[in-house]
């Protein structure tokens, strides 16, 4: 059986990987006709798998965001297991791509990376961090209603106090998720903020809290001395916190986003990445890049505006998503 068929049939065992794999597939559109219209226009111009044709696939993966690394360390592996297979025909290498592609995301890791690391019977902290613009907020919003609906008690502690409308918008997506935000004026310190909301949620006995931050990037020493001070009222409130620090990026801004993630990893210990808009790119390889790169796994990808549009990261059914057009041909 080829890879794309197991991909498939890996997710067709319950309605609800059903209904993700087709939520990655649509969501992925983008991409997809970029990256499958590129592959697909290589594997006509050529007969047989040869130097050349590895020049050029290269090039393909090169262009459509998957970072220079990664693609290096990927056309290393299909020469070995086209030589292994002894494949000749250019079309067999598709089969061969995709099952490399979720190798080199795992490497030597199991996939339970691509899960939150929730505390039983203790409180989570969870810090979230990235730039203005990116979907920070939201994505809290997104996340507080779907730990909600998978019965935790969900406290957010409004942390970004300089951004003109963030406390606002969170308490808007407070009220969206039916979760409690603990807040101060605009302008104050996001320290005492932090402290105020875990304070907040030991009182409540909430299963997990979750502290928005500032994302300036204007002045990086303040941002590091910030997110370090924040960093070190949570370590002394609750022991081992906080339990994930995850990094938002906007998936349509591309190679952009890594030079973000390497600020932010420096200013703090980056446990997961929360991909935000990957509907509205077609450089979705950036997913690939970005675990490449910086050793940090995608946690979480945002597919559309709703409230249910943020999904855990899985990278069978990202690929499948990369994929999927070139699967129904095969099946045709």
């Amino acid at each position: 059986m080829s890879f794309f068929n197991k991909l498939k049939n890996k997710f067709m065992k319950n309605e609800e990987a059903e209904t993700d794999t087709e939520i990655y597939k649509d969501g992925m559109k983008k991409t997809r006709q970029s990256f499958t219209n590129k592959i697909n226009d290589l594997m006509a111009r050529y007969r047989q798998v040869d130097e050349e044709f590895f020049e050029e696939l290269e090039e393909v993966l090169i262009m459509s965001d998957v970072g220079v690394m990664a693609v290096m360390d990927l056309i290393d592996e299909l020469k070995f297991e086209v030589k292994r297979r002894n494949i000749k025909d250019p079309n067999k290498v598709k089969d061969v791509i995709s099952e490399k592609l979720v190798d080199i995301y795992y490497n030597e890791d199991d996939e339970e990376i691509e899960k939150l690391n929730i505390q039983e019977n203790e409180l989570t902290v969870i810090l979230v961090v990235g730039v203005n613009g990116v979907g920070k907020t939201t994505s809290i919003g997104k996340l507080a209603a779907q730990l909600k609906e998978e019965g935790k008690k969900i406290v957010l502690a409004a942390g970004d106090t300089f951004r003109a409308g963030a406390i606002e918008q969170l308490e808007e997506w407070g009220k969206r998720a039916d979760v409690e935000v603990i807040k101060q004026t605009a302008g104050s310190d996001p320290a005492a903020v932090i402290f105020d909301g875990i304070k907040a949620a030991k009182s409540r006995q909430a299963d997990i809290l979750i502290c928005d931050t500032a994302g300036r990037l204007q002045n990086k020493v303040n941002l590091m001395n910030e997110l370090a001070k924040i960093q070190r009222v949570i370590e002394r409130e609750v022991p081992n916190a906080p339990h994930e620090v995850l990094l938002v990026l906007d998936a349509t801004t591309g190679q952009n986003a890594i030079s973000q993630a390497k600020t932010f990893a420096e200013a703090t210990n980056v446990s997961g990445i929360v991909l935000t808009k990957l509907d509205g790119t077609a450089k979705g390889g950036i997913v690939l890049s970005i675990r490449n790169e910086l050793q940090i796994p995608v946690k979480l990808v945002g597919f559309g505006e709703g409230i249910h549009d943020l999904k855990k990261f899985d990278a069978h059914k990202f690929v499948y998503g990369l994929f999927a057009d070139m699967l129904e041909e095969e099946n045709e």
